[in-house]
């Protein structure tokens, strides 16, 4: 397949404008259900496993470098608009220290996953440090958790979070519910156990307890952890016991290690 290029050097091109809006306004990626790629992976991830590129801006160097790649996503590409832009522009767009030359605007997927019977789940509430949230979607991508639900935390879709992940955006099952009440709900009618992780030693120590399938583990804010009203709802409470000084660990590290207990072999 023959690719068909438009060159732009404007920097009010309507594309470039575009990118730039989603790039720093969670409002505008909220109402146009898009948002932003930078770098030559992100974006061949995100056609390998069937997003919608609107856009794909590459610079001359860029588009040498990768041809054969873009060849091999070649028919996945044929609505997507390709725009050859100068290494100016791509400076602009860049959020990187090294940018690639490769952007892409995706659209976000329709709907959100069902949450059903005897899978596994990771809730994250008030997480608010993209770091941290990149970190806990990769590692449930690893651990192969069924899905993830953000819950009044940092923008699924900003550029910081979308790079943190390192794709792992597009291989697990992710969605944004805004209250905690409409989560505790969906998983009880799914008869999912929502099991709160606390720093309390009455609670039950993971190792110890059973967690696997039919379970969701709530991780909460970084600094202040699980309200007590969502802990009180939850039907378990699971800690990490610690014989060291510390009396808790990051939001990611305590996620990953519930996350292993749900999906180690048994």
């Amino acid at each position: 397949m023959a690719f068909r290029m438009t060159a732009i050097t404007a920097k009010d091109n309507p594309a470039i404008r575009l990118y730039r809006k989603l790039t720093h306004s969670r409002k505008a990626r909220a109402q146009t259900r898009q948002f932003v790629l930078e770098g030559y992976r992100l974006v061949s991830d995100a056609v390998h496993f069937s997003r919608k590129l609107t856009h794909l801006f590459v610079t001359e160097e860029a588009w040498e470098r990768y041809q054969e790649g873009f060849g091999c996503l070649a028919a996945d590409l044929r609505e997507t608009k390709l725009l050859l832009i100068s290494n100016e522009l791509a400076m602009e767009l860049a959020e990187t220290e090294h940018p690639q030359g490769v952007f892409a605007i995706c659209e976000m997927p329709v709907g959100s996953f069902p949450v059903i019977p005897n899978a596994t789940y990771l809730v994250l509430y008030q997480i608010q440090d993209p770091g941290n949230m990149g970190m806990l979607l990769r590692t449930a991508a690893a651990m192969g958790i069924y899905g993830v639900i953000c819950c009044q935390s940092c923008d699924l879709y900003s550029p910081k979070v979308v790079r943190a992940t390192m794709g792992a955006l597009f291989h697990v099952n992710v969605m944004q519910i805004r209250h905690a009440e409409a989560v505790l709900e969906a998983l009880h009618a799914a008869k999912i156990l929502s099991c709160a992780s606390v720093v309390q030693q009455d609670a039950e120590p993971v190792g110890v307890c059973e967690l696997g399938d039919g379970c969701a583990v709530w991780i909460g804010n970084e600094g202040n952890g699980l309200p007590k009203a969502i802990v009180q709802q939850c039907d378990r409470r699971i800690t990490i016991p610690m014989k060291g000084y510390m009396e808790s660990l990051n939001a990611a590290m305590a996620a990953g290690i519930m996350m292993w207990e749900m999906t180690k072999p048994r």
